[in-house]
């Protein structure tokens, strides 16, 4: 399972890679879906951030070197032995928000199943920019906040928080759905243009995954990712941006954290709330 701890980090035990990911099958073929559809074939360098135990390292097999990021110790040493002595395999103890490499490192980065964590990623998106050579890509996933499901239990009453309000929304402690409009502006501001969007985990209904045979349900979806992705009907998203030059990323930690100094449309791209407002748009908990 996972708690958070008092500094924000997930801290996770083994039960994540041996219970969690065990009972989804489903969920974990749709991602792999998605990444190969996004990811380049082949390449130098690979970053994944939050990457856990590994469990996407067999889709970057073409790839020269490949360092996974994990703020876990227990993640990275289960990391370490799916790695099976890899040398092209380097796992290091970092949070996304602060990494230890030199500015254009990496040709792509990939963070799946790290956005739950954060109320919000300006912070990583920065550093995900700076990492990131340029025409390099980055391949993001996050729970989507206005998925169809929600869209329906909120009309029948069944749900009490809007899925079309603004701003990530902490639906279980540490865990934060995210407007797909808002994450897409948030890149831009960052100078990560998004060129193409996936609806992912479709069919992630329990009903539909205990009767329909699991080879159905991924023929299906790999119909639908793409052009459902820019309707954002699914519970997961994925975005790849490229990474471009030309963009005044200048911020100083004050700013991120919403300070005055930050221009009003700055604020709008990056979904910090008006100065007057007297907010901050650090972690948010909108129970």
């Amino acid at each position: 399972g996972d708690a958070v701890s008092a500094a924000g980090v997930p801290v996770y035990d083994i039960s994540y890679r041996d219970v969690f990911w065990r009972k989804r099958t489903y969920e974990d073929r749709c991602d792999r879906l998605a990444i190969r559809a996004l990811l380049p074939t082949a390449g130098g360098r690979l970053l994944d951030l939050g990457a856990g135990f590994g469990r996407l390292l067999d889709e970057y097999g073409r790839y020269e070197r490949i360092t996974l990021v994990d703020a876990s110790p227990v993640m990275l040493a289960a990391a370490r032995e799916r790695a099976a002595g890899d040398p092209r395999i380097e796992t290091v103890l970092a949070t996304a928000s602060n990494l230890p490499f030199p500015d254009a490192s990496f040709d792509v980065v990939v963070a799946v199943r790290l956005l739950v964590h954060l109320a919000d990623p300006s912070p990583v998106f920065r550093e995900v920019r700076r990492v990131l050579r340029p025409g390099g890509r980055f391949i993001v996933e996050f729970p989507n906040r206005r998925h169809l499901l929600a869209v329906a239990r909120y009309a029948a009453g069944r749900q009490r928080w809007s899925p079309t309000g603004q701003g990530p929304y902490e639906y279980r402690e540490g865990h934060f759905a995210h407007q797909p409009r808002q994450i897409r502006s948030q890149l831009r501001a960052f100078g990560l243009d998004t060129d193409a969007v996936r609806a992912v985990s479709l069919f992630r209904v329990p009903w539909v995954k205990k009767h329909v045979p699991l080879r159905i349900l991924l023929a299906i979806e790999g119909l639908l990712q793409a052009p459902l992705g820019p309707l954002y009907p699914g519970p997961s998203v994925y975005f790849r941006a490229t990474r471009i030059d030309g963009v005044d990323v200048s911020l100083s930690d004050h700013d991120l954290d919403g300070g005055p100094s930050l221009p009003p449309r700055r604020r709008r791209l990056l979904g910090i709330p008006p100065a007057h407002a007297g907010r901050r748009t650090g972690p948010l908990s909108i129970r």
